[in-house]
């Protein structure tokens, strides 16, 4: 299980996720909710704390790490996301050359950045590009793994600009993927960052950041 980390830019905050976020989470939830349709966010307490003890559940298996925001300037919890699918590759000691990395060190080969969430007034403010350079940063320059994940209803276009401004390269899509919130079948437009584009990557957040 990899270690719990806060995560602080001069917007945001990333604090490791406990169930004393709920009542906040709730608090940001209940905005405005225009956004949300292909996005699963709870949005009263009792069901907020169950996606929130899943959310650690999954952290002990190593697989998930999920973090609440805050938004410095307000001190509100202003939404969540979280590493995911953390996969722990275990290398022959002359492959790939240099780097080893056995699973028993808890340092994840590779992950994902999703189930990010922000409130209404939270967004379009700068909030979820500082979180994502924080989050991205923590991944290449801290684990220094190979690739980062990100993906989205193929159908949500607003999250698909969003990927595609941070950097994400587009994959493909798989069809028929998963049980969508909606409660279709939904398709999956998948997107990554590998190692050696994230230092273009992370010029781009900045500069984004400084406009």
């Amino acid at each position: 299980m990899p270690e719990t980390v806060t995560l602080r830019g001069e917007r945001v905050c990333l604090e490791p996720l406990t169930v004393e976020h709920v009542g906040g989470l709730v608090a940001a939830a209940t905005e405005s909710r225009e956004t949300y349709d292909f996005t699963r966010v709870p949005q009263d307490e009792a069901s907020m704390s169950a996606y929130v003890r899943s959310a650690l559940d999954d952290q002990l298996t190593g697989w998930a790490l999920p973090f609440a925001i805050r938004s410095l300037s307000s001190g509100r919890v202003i939404g969540t996301s979280r590493f995911l699918d953390l996969d722990y590759w275990s290398w022959p000691p002359s492959w790939p050359p240099g780097r080893t990395v056995p699973s028993a060190e808890g340092v994840p080969s590779v992950a994902e950045i999703g189930s990010t969430w922000l409130a209404a007034s939270a967004q379009r403010t700068g909030s979820n590009t500082e979180a994502k350079l924080l989050m991205l940063g923590h991944a290449f320059e801290v684990w220094k793994v190979l690739r980062v994940t990100l993906k989205t209803d193929a159908r949500n276009e607003r999250s698909k600009r969003a990927i595609e401004r941070l950097g994400g390269r587009f994959e493909g899509v798989r069809r028929a993927h998963a049980r969508a919130v909606d409660g279709t079948v939904r398709d999956t437009a998948y997107y990554s960052i590998i190692a050696e584009e994230w230092p273009a990557v992370r010029s781009s957040l900045r500069e984004r950041l400084d406009r």
